[in-house]
């Protein structure tokens, strides 16, 4: 059963259309990937999703009914919390307080045996006095991640966070998304440059280009789909990184650098 269903949205801006009719679904309990190369309307996304955009038409279903007409600030309440691909922390204010205003978002009393509790499931437990804008970027993604997590949501959105990250460090990140899945009993949404982690860790996967899905399935047939081959690579372009599938045509590998900022419309 769905958790989210977006409904053939469409969001311009001016006379650039950034989603145009964009139809897709996350079902309760998976990992779904949403990807497609820098500018194809992920972020934007994640914001109409959130309601930080209002699209133009369509419309956003959470476990059966619209949240459109919620208001940003509601979201949370609604059981949605989700990171950014820029850091959205308050810099001057420690990572505990940093975790504590996630759960005030959802209209919940944690004091800070709770929030120290969730600290300790991103290993952040001996710096939660230090001011966030003292740690590290990625020491940053994760007190993030916690301050989402505290809220206690049913749908995470995940913006980019293998961002900055190493190879080790974001094989290690594919293994944690999928234990805070199991053990909070989430449905995560993913949006990621990095392929190798988004086709490891998703059950499904969706693919943007231009606005437009171009694809959807399981990662194995998203990476041989020519579609999303000539949207990340030409339709022309020849690349000896490119593994071969098992039926002999390219898939999409790693090809997007995992540190590259996306301008999204």
């Amino acid at each position: 059963m769905a958790l989210l269903e977006v409904r053939d949205v469409t969001l311009r801006f001016g006379g650039i259309v950034a989603l145009d009719g964009v139809s897709f679904d996350v079902e309760e309990g998976q990992i779904s990937g949403l990807i497609g190369p820098n500018g194809a309307g992920k972020t934007t996304a994640f914001n109409v999703i959130t309601r930080l955009y209002k699209p133009d038409s369509g419309e956003v279903l959470l476990d059966g009914s619209s949240i459109l007409k919620a208001p940003a600030h509601k979201i949370v309440g609604k059981g949605v919390a989700r990171t950014f691909q820029n850091i959205q922390l308050f810099r001057t204010m420690s990572v505990l307080e940093n975790v504590l205003v996630g759960a005030h978002g959802r209209g919940r009393r944690v004091g800070p045996k709770e929030a120290y509790e969730v600290l300790d499931v991103v290993g952040l437990r001996e710096r939660a006095l230090f001011p966030a804008a003292a740690l590290p970027y990625g020491i940053q993604k994760r007190v993030e991640l916690a301050r989402a997590l505290v809220a206690k949501p049913r749908l995470l959105l995940l913006d980019e966070p293998a961002g900055g990250l190493n190879h080790e460090e974001v094989y290690e990140l594919g293994e944690f998304i999928r234990k805070i899945r199991d053990d909070f009993e989430l449905t995560v949404l993913l949006v990621e440059h990095h392929m190798n982690l988004v086709m490891r860790i998703s059950d499904d996967v969706n693919v943007l280009s231009f606005g437009r899905k171009i694809a959807n399935g399981p990662p194995s047939e998203v990476q041989a789909d020519p579609a999303v081959i000539e949207a990340y690579l030409g339709a022309d372009d020849e690349h000896d990184d490119d593994e071969p599938s098992p039926n002999g045509t390219s898939q999409v590998s790693d090809t997007v650098s995992d540190t590259e900022p996306e301008d999204e419309a």
